[in-house]
């Protein structure tokens, strides 16, 4: 049976960040689902919620573990979803795991800060847009450089959903984690904080650091980070095999 891969955006953004990654997939003939988190993408009109989030990650995974294993793979608070999704004390139907840009523990003063920061940005006229725009034109390629806005951006539910990850217990799920992990950093990645911990904790998993990137590890250096997927769907049919 072929691997089924699950993807799953981070805050602000939308299924359209994968562009690449699907391309990739859908070329090599993996079945590919990237979901849009409530208020964002094409749900930007919908309320986010915990319960609302991990109820969709659950229907892809579920939807596309009747046509083969899952390989789940998640950025940033998708990734940090996902941890809590796949370490549940009853066990998803999830064969392995990419946790990508997500090695920090939403909570205490980092939190605060980058909620702080939102907020500041999000009083501007143009809701920081033009500033975004800036900093993407100078770090993304042109190949990947309209993905993170192409389905808009979800200022709305940036907050709630900031606050909303500071109730996961991450460690506690690490623990049950028993599928092959994968976490991937970018070198200059500002969530690597608790990267060291997580690896203590999740002692199976494997750790790549891609250098030269930054937190959008998936769409500055695309063509690693499809070579990283390669490696986790190989490891997951050798398995069946």
């Amino acid at each position: 049976m072929v691997v089924q891969v699950v993807l799953v955006h981070g805050i602000r953004t939308s299924a359209s960040m994968w562009r690449a990654q699907i391309e990739h997939l859908e070329k090599r003939g993996n079945p590919v689902t990237a979901v849009d988190l409530p208020g964002h993408g094409a749900r930007m009109h919908e309320e986010f919620t915990l319960d609302s989030a991990f109820a969709t990650i659950d229907a892809a995974v579920r939807a596309a573990a009747e046509r083969g294993p899952v390989l789940l793979v998640g950025h940033s608070m998708g990734g940090l979803l996902c941890i809590d999704y796949v370490g549940a004390a009853e066990r998803p139907p999830v064969d392995g795991f990419i946790a990508a840009s997500c090695t920090a523990l939403p909570r205490g003063a980092g939190l605060a800060t980058y909620r702080f920061l939102a907020r500041r940005f999000d009083a501007l006229p143009d809701r920081g847009y033009w500033l975004s725009e800036r900093v993407l034109d100078r770090t993304l390629p042109p190949e990947t450089r309209l993905d993170f806005g192409a389905g808009g951006y979800a200022y709305d539910a940036q907050d709630v959903a900031l606050a909303s990850l500071s109730v996961l217990d991450l460690l506690a799920a690490l623990e049950r984690i028993a599928v092959p992990l994968w976490f991937i950093n970018g070198q200059y990645d500002q969530l690597r904080l608790n990267e060291k911990l997580f690896l203590k904790i999740a002692s199976h998993a494997e750790l790549i650091v891609v250098p030269r990137t930054s937190h959008l590890v998936t769409a500055m250096r695309p063509r690693v980070f499809n070579a990283l997927l390669d490696v986790a769907l190989t490891t997951l049919e050798a398995a069946r095999a």
